[in-house]
């Protein structure tokens, strides 16, 4: 009887593995398939951009791999995190422009400093209040955001079904307490190439 018990719990840790997997970020993109308002083929065009753009980065220098982060949406390429030089930006920036497909950079990074634990925490707060204000929300699709805070200011990229939901994403952001900007990339859907009919 415990076998029969012991069995039952590993086939549920699988199965329970496998549908999150397959439901949420099969494409590496961070936003739920099913919810996604892009056709599969952008998802996928999306993806493999995100992949060129990761393997440039690496042979460029293994340390962009850990501090820069990037976002692939419709085309549009957007980075963030820490870079030891301005020269650094500069580089990774040309880099985004030569991937096939790219419609834009947004180039959001920021030139590294010496390591703040406080303020590190104070980001990761304002970061994780945001997410669980948008979670909450009813008018907002929160699979389809990501947020990354830096400095007490918000970064916010996503795709919004309307303007009232990218509406509610700027509220619920600038309503965190010690925010000191709010910088928004929520496409509508309308806004998007080729969307799922």
């Amino acid at each position: 009887m415990k076998i029969k018990k012991i069995i039952i719990l590993i086939s549920l840790v699988f199965i329970t593995g496998c549908v999150g997997y397959s439901s949420t970020g099969v494409l590496g993109t961070g936003v739920s398939i099913a919810l996604d308002p892009r056709s599969l083929g952008t998802q996928i065009d999306d993806s493999i951009m995100q992949q060129n753009l990761r393997a440039k980065l690496i042979s460029a220098d293994k340390s962009y791999i850990i501090s820069v982060k990037t976002k692939i949406l419709d085309g549009r390429i957007f980075l963030t995190g820490k870079v030891n030089s301005v020269e650094d930006k500069l580089k990774i920036t040309k880099l985004a422009w030569e991937i096939k497909g790219a419609r834009s950079v947004n180039n959001d990074l920021q030139i590294k400093e010496k390591f703040d634990f406080k303020r590190s925490a104070k980001d990761l707060l304002i970061t994780s209040q945001l997410r669980a204000a948008i979670i909450g929300n009813k008018k907002i699709k929160s699979v389809n955001y990501n947020i990354d805070t830096y400095k007490k200011i918000i970064y916010v990229y996503g795709i919004a079904q309307n303007k009232i939901e990218r509406d509610e994403v700027t509220k619920e952001a600038k309503q965190i307490l010690d925010v000191e900007d709010v910088i928004t990339s929520i496409f509508l859907v309308d806004d998007l190439r080729v969307v799922k009919k």
